[in-house]
Parts: structure tokens; sequence; C-alpha cells
């Protein structure tokens, strides 16, 4: 079986861990410091702040742009449940907007009928590892006096011309073991904002500046020194692994057949660093029948994401109820993702055009 993700751990990664574990410094420290100016200088900006993971990176930055109780946050709901979640763990309001069909990220034509003197900030997603439009989404924001707040956990090193995503706001990244490098688990928040990097740096280490003076209610969302040097190894990997997702994906693009699927386009001037190559299954194919075909002829597949958030039981509960966004309804019956990761080889991709077009 081709599978979907393959995380490429190599002997780099062993011996920092062990340099690690035989310094006896296990906490965060000078591993995650390490870790933390290499990823800004990568991204391109003056701080970065590593937490526990994605999750914790989105909540840690809402809160630092200084998301709470009463206010709104507007964001997609056809992502991870993560991207809503944390706003609500801040005590405030997930506003969704529909996505473009084609990028399948925020539809920004949407995003101005969405604000209410409530809206605190935006929060694009730039799913899949492709840079969401980020100049009418800014525009949009300075207009209205809006915070930006980037969820990149897929989008390692993407970019709109020379500039990376998480950049334009505040940036969060995730480094579960399928991105596009990982840690094992952990997060990252990048900004060039002193402010946002002060508080951010309070609320993931109990509210303290220096240890044991509490300034305000925090929480225990450090990433370990384990961690971290595991990312260090992995970080110089990062453009050696993105050219490879790109030349993967380019291959399976000219060669897939496009009567049965609809496969990514990537906009002019920017670089999409395909954390999934995600296609959308063209009718009359069903998405869940390619699947299985697709499973017995030895290639992994995965669907990110069949239900959008808003139709998710908790969502029902807490009141998002007549709620209607087609083409996110349309692309989480539609879409399924196929292996791009640094580890195929070419007869690999080869079985996984062969496999769609026997469908």
């Amino acid at each position: 079986m081709i599978p979907m993700a393959k995380p490429l751990i190599g002997e780099e990664e062993k011996q920092a861990v062990l340099r690690v574990l035989d310094s006896g410094g296990l906490a965060q420290g000078r591993e995650v410091a390490a870790l933390e100016a290499a990823f800004a200088a990568v991204i391109g900006t003056k701080h970065a702040i590593a937490t526990t993971n994605g999750t914790t990176a989105l909540h840690v930055a809402l809160m630092a742009n200084g998301v709470g109780p009463g206010d709104e946050v507007i964001t997609v709901p056809f992502t991870f449940i993560a991207s809503a979640n944390t706003v609500l763990y801040c005590g405030a309001t997930p506003v969704f907007v529909d996505i473009d069909p084609v990028s399948f990220n925020m539809d920004p034509a949407l995003l101005e009928a969405a604000i209410t003197p409530r809206t605190k900030a935006i929060q694009p997603v730039h799913l899949y590892g492709n840079p969401a439009d980020m100049a009418p989404i800014m525009a949009i924001a300075e207009r209205h006096g809006l915070r930006i707040i980037e969820d990149a956990c897929q989008a390692h090193g993407a970019a709109i011309g020379a500039r990376k995503v998480g950049t334009f706001g505040s940036g969060c990244f995730s480094f579960y073991p399928t991105k596009n490098i990982t840690t094992a688990e952990g997060g990252m928040i990048t900004t060039d904002s002193d402010e946002v990097a002060d508080q951010a740096r309070m609320l993931r280490a109990h509210g303290m500046r220096r240890r044991y003076y509490h300034e305000m209610l925090g929480y225990n969302f450090r990433m370990t020194d384990v961690h971290a040097a595991i990312g260090s190894a992995q970080l110089p990997k990062l453009e050696r692994f993105t050219a490879q997702r790109i030349a993967n994906a380019a291959y399976l693009s000219a060669h897939l057949p496009t009567d049965k699927v609809q496969v990514p386009t990537v906009q002019p001037g920017t670089t999409h660093v395909f954390h999934q190559y995600t296609v959308r299954v063209l009718p009359p194919f069903d998405r869940d029948t390619v699947r299985r075909q697709l499973e017995a002829a030895g290639v992994g597949s995965e669907v990110y994401y069949p239900v959008p958030i808003h139709e998710q039981e908790v969502y029902q509960k807490l009141g998002y109820t007549d709620l209607h966004f087609p083409v996110s309804e349309a692309a989480a019956r539609q879409v399924l993702s196929l292996p791009v990761h640094p580890a195929l080889t070419q007869a690999d991709l080869e079985t996984i055009v062969a496999a769609v077009a026997a469908l």
C-alpha cells in the first residue's frame, strides 16, 4: 500500500534526540530557542514562539492578538476543526464565510458582508499548503481595523511572490508527524509584533516573564527540547522536501485523467507546498467508491474534510443550524487527497496515476 504520509526521520533527528537526552535538559530551553530563531529566519519574521502543537499555536495567537469573550473571528467552515475551536477557547464566536471553489481557501468577496461591530480578527486558512488570497484579505482587514491570524498549519514555506505565509499577520504552524516537517508534535507562532510575541510567550508559560512571577492567567503550552531538537534537524530539509512535493504534484497533474478528477490549480506567482495533493472527484464518479477502488489497487487516500465545521454535531449543538455554505458543502462531498509526500518513488507515482485512470 502506498501510504498517504510518511514522516522522513533520519540519523540527524535520532542523534539530536540523543544529544538532548544526554544533556539532562529536557524542558523548554536552548534547543527550543534555537529552533525559534531558525524558523523565524526561514519564514522571515522578527519572532517565532514555539508551542506544544498547532492547535495551541492558534489558541495563543488569537489571545495574544486580544481576541476574547464577545468578539467574533471570521474563518472558513472547510478546514480542520481546530481553526474554529480555538476561537471558542478564547470565549469568542467563529463566523464562517464560504470558500473559493478552485483554491478551497477563503473567498475574499464574501468577507465584508460578514463583518460586524464585534469582529476582531480574520483567520484565513492556507489549506493543503496553498496560500490564501492575502492581498484583498489584508486590504479589508486594514480598512476595518482587524487583526489577521493566519492558519498556516499546513503551509510551511508556502509563499505569495517572495513573501512567505506567516508574515501577513500572526502565523500559526503545526509540526504534527504528517506535516511537511515535524517535531513529532509541536507548533509555532510567527509575528513581527513585539507586543504579540511578548503576550504569546507569557500565555504559553503560565503567564510568566520571569520564573515564578505570574502576570496573567496562562497555560502550559511549552515545547520540549526533545521536540525542538527534532525540528532543528528537520528544518534544513524543508526546501528539499518541498521541491520533491512540488515535483510529485506536477507529475500527478500532468498525468491524471481530467475527465475523472479535477487537479489542483496553482495561482501564478504563488508557491503551493502541497501538504496535500487534493483533487475533486467529478461526476458521475462517487468519491467513496473511488477510495475503495484505489485501496484495492494499493493506493492510500484520505478525505480532508468530509464534514464542514458548521455541520459537525458539536457546532449544531452550539446553534450553527440553518447555515448553508454551498461551495464548502460540495467540496466536502467531492474532495480526495492522494499521496504526494517526498518518499514517493517514480513507480509509486505511476501506480497512483494508473489506479485513477482505471476507475
